[in-house]
């Protein structure tokens, strides 16, 4: 039997009480999820990021595998 609630703080709360004993599993289903309703509304990641791919120069050939090791020092494996 399907119910109807809302997130409250990360928590799911029904909007109506119900009887279910400690231990009944359950299934959630999202029935919609609000967007931000901006301009990227819609639009794939690799859309979004359109403005910014290949923006980088001058990296080392290795700078995708090995980010760890120039951003922060770890050493290469």
């Amino acid at each position: 039997m399907p119910y109807k609630g809302h997130v409250e703080n990360g928590v799911i709360v029904l909007d109506e009480p119900v009887s279910l004993e400690d231990g009944t599993e359950v299934q959630v289903e999202v029935s919609g999820v609000p967007t931000d309703g901006g301009e990227n509304a819609g639009l794939s990641l690799t859309q979004r990021l359109a403005g910014v791919v290949g923006k980088a120069r001058s990296l080392p050939e290795d700078a995708a595998e090995h980010h760890d090791h120039y951003l922060y020092g770890v050493p290469k494996r």
